[in-house]
């Protein structure tokens, strides 16, 4: 499969990007050459090969759920610099 420069544009475009002529000619190069190793990959004969989502065997690591009882109210707001009526005080951040 070859690329022209008029597909590099197009690709471009859509990524919202801007390229010069001289980069334009470079990346359709560049663009044609990961084309061609794609192009090689499907020569592969992979009939028997069993599919892979990854190339190594994942297992999940999380830790089990354990439910513990949270802070208390004043636990959680004993190292506050500033409450109020049992919450955290906060300078507003939103304009008046």
């Amino acid at each position: 499969m070859s690329i022209s420069i008029e597909d590099v544009k197009r690709t471009a475009q859509l990524a919202r990007l801007e390229f010069s002529q001289e980069e334009l000619q470079n990346m359709t190069k560049e663009m044609a050459a990961i084309l061609a190793y794609v192009e090689k990959l499907e020569e592969l004969d992979l009939d028997g090969l069993p599919e892979t989502v990854h190339v190594l065997q994942l297992t999940n690591v999380f830790r089990e759920d354990i439910v513990k009882p949270g802070l208390s109210n004043v636990e959680a707001l004993a190292n506050a610099p500033k409450t109020k009526k049992g919450y955290f005080s906060v300078p507003k951040v939103i304009g008046e």
